[in-house]
Protein backbone atom coordinates (compact mmCIF):
# COMPACT_ATOMS: atom_id res chain seq x y z
CA UNK A 1 0.00 0.00 0.00
CA UNK A 2 0.85 3.49 -0.70
CA UNK A 3 0.31 6.43 1.42
CA UNK A 4 -0.94 9.52 -1.03
CA UNK A 5 -3.29 12.57 -1.00
CA UNK A 6 -5.40 14.00 -3.68
CA UNK A 7 -4.69 17.86 -3.48
CA UNK A 8 -5.21 21.71 -5.34
CA UNK A 9 -2.76 24.47 -5.05
CA UNK A 10 -5.19 27.36 -4.19
CA UNK A 11 -4.47 30.86 -1.71
CA UNK A 12 -5.63 31.30 1.43
CA UNK A 13 -9.39 32.28 0.97
CA UNK A 14 -9.74 29.26 -1.42
CA UNK A 15 -7.90 26.39 0.93
CA UNK A 16 -10.71 27.89 3.95
CA UNK A 17 -13.41 27.09 1.19
CA UNK A 18 -12.06 24.03 -0.20
CA UNK A 19 -11.85 22.49 3.53
CA UNK A 20 -15.64 23.60 4.02
CA UNK A 21 -16.45 21.67 0.51
CA UNK A 22 -14.25 18.73 1.54
CA UNK A 23 -15.64 18.78 4.69
CA UNK A 24 -19.05 18.48 3.71
CA UNK A 25 -18.62 15.28 1.65
CA UNK A 26 -15.80 13.19 3.86
CA UNK A 27 -15.47 14.40 7.45
CA UNK A 28 -18.13 11.95 8.59
CA UNK A 29 -16.18 9.39 7.02
CA UNK A 30 -13.33 9.81 8.88
CA UNK A 31 -11.15 10.90 6.04
CA UNK A 32 -8.19 13.10 7.30
CA UNK A 33 -8.78 16.72 4.99
CA UNK A 34 -5.97 19.24 5.51
CA UNK A 35 -4.97 22.62 4.80
CA UNK A 36 -1.05 24.03 5.18
CA UNK A 37 0.57 26.99 3.70
CA UNK A 38 3.27 26.27 1.07
CA UNK A 39 4.81 30.01 0.15
CA UNK A 40 4.05 32.75 2.55
CA UNK A 41 5.54 34.86 0.12
CA UNK A 42 3.63 34.62 -2.81
CA UNK A 43 0.44 33.76 -0.84
CA UNK A 44 0.55 29.68 -2.30
CA UNK A 45 -2.08 27.35 -0.15
CA UNK A 46 -2.76 23.84 -0.92
CA UNK A 47 -5.59 21.61 0.12
CA UNK A 48 -5.38 18.07 0.74
CA UNK A 49 -7.69 14.53 1.07
CA UNK A 50 -5.44 12.13 2.39
CA UNK A 51 -5.73 8.07 1.94
CA UNK A 52 -3.51 5.11 3.13
CA UNK A 53 -4.61 3.03 0.68
CA UNK A 54 -3.17 2.78 -2.94
CA UNK A 55 -4.13 5.57 -5.35
CA UNK A 56 -7.84 4.83 -6.11
CA UNK A 57 -9.47 6.77 -9.04
CA UNK A 58 -12.61 6.90 -7.59
CA UNK A 59 -11.68 9.12 -4.80
CA UNK A 60 -9.97 10.87 -7.12
CA UNK A 61 -13.26 11.56 -8.90
CA UNK A 62 -15.16 12.08 -5.78
CA UNK A 63 -12.85 14.58 -4.89
CA UNK A 64 -12.94 16.29 -8.20
CA UNK A 65 -16.43 16.43 -8.08
CA UNK A 66 -16.66 17.89 -4.79
CA UNK A 67 -14.23 20.62 -5.68
CA UNK A 68 -15.59 21.19 -9.68
CA UNK A 69 -17.87 24.44 -9.07
CA UNK A 70 -16.09 26.64 -6.87
CA UNK A 71 -12.73 25.35 -8.51
CA UNK A 72 -13.76 24.40 -12.09
CA UNK A 73 -10.17 24.61 -14.04
CA UNK A 74 -8.24 23.66 -10.95
CA UNK A 75 -6.45 20.70 -11.48
CA UNK A 76 -6.64 17.38 -8.88
CA UNK A 77 -2.64 16.54 -8.33
CA UNK A 78 -1.56 13.73 -6.59
CA UNK A 79 1.38 13.11 -4.04
CA UNK A 80 2.49 9.48 -2.86
CA UNK A 81 4.77 8.89 0.39
CA UNK A 82 5.28 5.37 0.04
CA UNK A 83 5.26 3.79 3.74
CA UNK A 84 7.06 6.39 5.16
CA UNK A 85 5.77 7.59 8.48
CA UNK A 86 5.55 10.97 7.37
CA UNK A 87 4.26 12.38 10.59
CA UNK A 88 7.43 10.81 12.64
CA UNK A 89 9.39 12.47 9.60
CA UNK A 90 8.12 15.72 9.82
CA UNK A 91 8.39 16.00 13.60
CA UNK A 92 11.68 15.67 13.68
CA UNK A 93 12.65 18.71 12.68
CA UNK A 94 10.33 20.40 14.21
CA UNK A 95 11.05 23.06 17.68
CA UNK A 96 9.93 23.18 20.87
CA UNK A 97 6.63 25.33 20.94
CA UNK A 98 5.67 27.54 23.65
CA UNK A 99 2.10 28.62 24.39
CA UNK A 100 1.88 30.55 27.83
CA UNK A 101 3.91 28.37 30.46
CA UNK A 102 3.71 24.96 28.23
CA UNK A 103 6.71 23.97 25.97
CA UNK A 104 5.45 20.75 23.89
CA UNK A 105 9.24 19.27 22.86
CA UNK A 106 10.78 16.37 21.49
CA UNK A 107 13.19 13.73 23.76
CA UNK A 108 15.67 15.66 21.40
CA UNK A 109 14.62 19.14 22.82
CA UNK A 110 15.03 18.35 26.61
CA UNK A 111 17.51 21.12 27.07
CA UNK A 112 15.36 23.49 25.92
CA UNK A 113 13.10 23.03 29.17
CA UNK A 114 13.11 25.87 31.85
CA UNK A 115 12.58 25.78 35.34
CA UNK A 116 9.29 27.21 35.46
CA UNK A 117 8.32 25.50 32.25
CA UNK A 118 5.24 22.98 31.87
CA UNK A 119 6.86 20.63 29.81
CA UNK A 120 4.90 18.16 27.85
CA UNK A 121 7.29 15.72 25.34
CA UNK A 122 5.12 14.20 22.80
CA UNK A 123 7.24 11.53 20.83
CA UNK A 124 6.43 11.46 16.88
CA UNK A 125 2.64 9.11 16.43
CA UNK A 126 0.01 8.89 14.40
CA UNK A 127 -2.34 11.02 15.89
CA UNK A 128 -3.00 14.90 15.33
CA UNK A 129 -1.56 17.44 18.05
CA UNK A 130 1.91 18.53 18.53
CA UNK A 131 1.52 22.34 19.26
CA UNK A 132 2.47 23.46 16.10
CA UNK A 133 -0.87 24.12 14.98
CA UNK A 134 -2.87 27.09 15.62
CA UNK A 135 -5.54 25.06 17.28
CA UNK A 136 -3.73 22.93 19.35
CA UNK A 137 -1.13 25.84 20.52
CA UNK A 138 -4.31 27.74 20.78
CA UNK A 139 -5.65 25.52 23.07
CA UNK A 140 -3.35 25.27 25.21
CA UNK A 141 -3.18 28.89 26.03
CA UNK A 142 -7.07 28.68 26.66
CA UNK A 143 -6.90 25.43 29.08
CA UNK A 144 -4.29 27.79 30.75
CA UNK A 145 -6.32 31.00 31.31
CA UNK A 146 -9.33 29.18 31.94
CA UNK A 147 -7.69 26.88 34.88
CA UNK A 148 -6.26 29.31 36.43
CA UNK A 149 -8.82 31.55 36.30
CA UNK A 150 -11.65 29.27 38.11
CA UNK A 151 -12.87 29.51 41.98
CA UNK A 152 -10.43 27.50 43.54
CA UNK A 153 -7.75 27.53 40.67
CA UNK A 154 -7.73 24.47 38.49
CA UNK A 155 -9.09 22.24 40.70
CA UNK A 156 -11.94 23.88 40.07
CA UNK A 157 -12.98 22.64 36.80
CA UNK A 158 -12.37 19.08 37.93
CA UNK A 159 -13.37 16.47 36.21
CA UNK A 160 -12.31 17.69 32.35
CA UNK A 161 -12.85 15.63 29.46
CA UNK A 162 -10.66 16.38 26.32
CA UNK A 163 -12.72 15.39 23.50
CA UNK A 164 -11.03 13.89 20.15
CA UNK A 165 -7.99 13.75 22.37
CA UNK A 166 -5.25 12.67 19.47
CA UNK A 167 -1.64 12.79 20.66
CA UNK A 168 -3.33 13.27 24.04
CA UNK A 169 -1.11 16.90 24.71
CA UNK A 170 -4.08 19.09 25.70
CA UNK A 171 -5.37 16.38 27.90
CA UNK A 172 -1.51 15.84 29.44
CA UNK A 173 -1.54 19.94 29.65
CA UNK A 174 -4.89 19.72 31.94
CA UNK A 175 -3.04 17.48 34.22
CA UNK A 176 -0.24 19.20 34.63
CA UNK A 177 -2.13 22.43 35.91
CA UNK A 178 -3.51 21.26 38.81
CA UNK A 179 -5.01 18.27 40.87
CA UNK A 180 -7.50 17.30 38.14
CA UNK A 181 -9.15 13.96 36.75
CA UNK A 182 -9.42 14.02 32.88
CA UNK A 183 -11.03 11.98 30.69
CA UNK A 184 -9.13 11.48 27.07
CA UNK A 185 -11.53 10.36 24.57
CA UNK A 186 -10.87 9.42 20.68
CA UNK A 187 -12.40 7.76 17.98
CA UNK A 188 -9.62 5.95 16.24
CA UNK A 189 -8.19 3.52 18.57
CA UNK A 190 -4.63 4.61 17.23
CA UNK A 191 -5.02 8.02 18.71
CA UNK A 192 -6.10 6.40 22.00
CA UNK A 193 -2.92 3.99 21.78
CA UNK A 194 -0.96 6.98 21.20
CA UNK A 195 -2.06 9.32 23.79
CA UNK A 196 -1.89 6.75 26.46
CA UNK A 197 2.02 6.04 25.61
CA UNK A 198 2.20 10.00 25.62
CA UNK A 199 0.47 9.89 29.33
CA UNK A 200 2.44 7.56 30.77
CA UNK A 201 5.72 9.12 29.12
CA UNK A 202 4.85 12.31 31.35
CA UNK A 203 3.82 10.60 34.17
CA UNK A 204 0.40 11.45 34.17
CA UNK A 205 -1.27 8.26 34.40
CA UNK A 206 -2.59 8.70 37.63
CA UNK A 207 -5.24 11.38 36.16
CA UNK A 208 -5.74 10.81 33.24
CA UNK A 209 -7.97 7.56 31.49
CA UNK A 210 -7.58 7.27 27.99
CA UNK A 211 -10.42 5.94 26.06
CA UNK A 212 -11.89 4.63 22.58
CA UNK A 213 -15.18 6.54 22.01
CA UNK A 214 -17.60 6.99 18.99
CA UNK A 215 -19.81 9.93 20.22
CA UNK A 216 -21.14 10.26 23.39
CA UNK A 217 -22.91 6.91 23.25
CA UNK A 218 -19.97 5.19 25.98
CA UNK A 219 -21.00 5.23 29.06
CA UNK A 220 -17.80 6.43 30.26
CA UNK A 221 -19.06 10.20 29.47
CA UNK A 222 -21.86 8.95 32.17
CA UNK A 223 -19.19 7.51 34.55
CA UNK A 224 -16.76 10.44 34.73
CA UNK A 225 -18.89 13.22 34.06
CA UNK A 226 -20.43 15.69 34.62
CA UNK A 227 -17.57 17.68 33.57
CA UNK A 228 -16.23 20.81 34.88
CA UNK A 229 -14.47 21.75 31.86
CA UNK A 230 -14.69 19.75 28.51
CA UNK A 231 -11.97 20.82 26.07
CA UNK A 232 -13.09 19.83 21.89
CA UNK A 233 -10.07 20.67 19.42
CA UNK A 234 -12.09 18.37 16.61
CA UNK A 235 -13.67 20.45 13.24
CA UNK A 236 -16.25 23.15 13.03
CA UNK A 237 -19.27 21.04 11.72
CA UNK A 238 -18.83 17.99 14.06
CA UNK A 239 -18.39 20.38 17.03
CA UNK A 240 -21.82 22.16 16.04
CA UNK A 241 -23.69 18.51 15.70
CA UNK A 242 -22.38 17.84 19.20
CA UNK A 243 -23.48 21.14 21.02
CA UNK A 244 -26.69 19.37 22.68
CA UNK A 245 -24.33 16.13 23.64
CA UNK A 246 -21.82 18.91 25.22
CA UNK A 247 -24.01 21.33 26.88
CA UNK A 248 -25.67 17.95 28.57
CA UNK A 249 -22.55 16.49 29.89
CA UNK A 250 -21.69 20.03 31.59
CA UNK A 251 -21.70 20.44 34.63
CA UNK A 252 -23.43 23.58 36.62
CA UNK A 253 -20.98 26.60 35.57
CA UNK A 254 -18.56 24.41 33.32
CA UNK A 255 -16.68 25.69 31.27
CA UNK A 256 -16.13 24.62 27.28
CA UNK A 257 -13.24 25.04 25.09
CA UNK A 258 -13.95 24.78 21.28
CA UNK A 259 -10.87 25.08 18.70
CA UNK A 260 -10.44 23.26 15.03
CA UNK A 261 -12.31 26.58 14.08
CA UNK A 262 -11.62 28.40 10.83
CA UNK A 263 -12.31 32.00 11.45
CA UNK A 264 -15.09 32.49 9.13
CA UNK A 265 -16.43 29.68 10.99
CA UNK A 266 -16.67 31.28 13.95
CA UNK A 267 -20.21 32.39 13.97
CA UNK A 268 -21.71 29.64 13.28
CA UNK A 269 -19.94 27.87 16.01
CA UNK A 270 -21.13 30.54 18.36
CA UNK A 271 -24.50 29.99 17.21
CA UNK A 272 -24.75 26.34 17.84
CA UNK A 273 -24.00 26.14 21.54
CA UNK A 274 -25.60 30.24 21.89
CA UNK A 275 -29.01 27.89 20.88
CA UNK A 276 -27.69 25.33 24.27
CA UNK A 277 -27.67 28.56 26.44
CA UNK A 278 -24.32 28.87 26.51
CA UNK A 279 -22.40 32.24 26.33
CA UNK A 280 -19.30 33.51 25.12
CA UNK A 281 -16.52 34.49 27.27
CA UNK A 282 -13.86 35.02 24.65
CA UNK A 283 -11.84 33.98 21.51
CA UNK A 284 -8.16 33.55 20.98
CA UNK A 285 -7.24 34.16 17.02
CA UNK A 286 -4.17 32.77 15.63
CA UNK A 287 -2.92 31.80 11.94
CA UNK A 288 -6.73 31.92 10.15
CA UNK A 289 -8.28 29.77 13.43
CA UNK A 290 -10.16 30.34 16.32
CA UNK A 291 -10.18 29.20 20.04
CA UNK A 292 -13.38 29.87 21.63
CA UNK A 293 -14.17 29.64 25.67
CA UNK A 294 -18.06 29.22 26.47
CA UNK A 295 -19.72 28.94 29.94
Amino acid sequence: MSDHRYYIVTDEAGAGRALDLLSDVFEDEGVPIATMEVDETMGVWEASVYATDDPDDGLKARVADCLARDFPDVPIEIEIFGQTDWIAKSLEGLKPVRAGRFLVHGSHDRDAVRINDLAIELEAGQAFGTGHHGTTAGCLEMIEKVMRAAPGGPRGVNPVLDLGTGSGVLAIAAAKLGPVRVLATDIDPVATRVARDNVRSNNCSAQIECVTATGFHSTAFSHKGPFGLIIANILARPLMRMAPDIKRNLGSGGSVILSGILASQRRQVLAAFNGQGMRHIRTLWRNGWVTIHLK
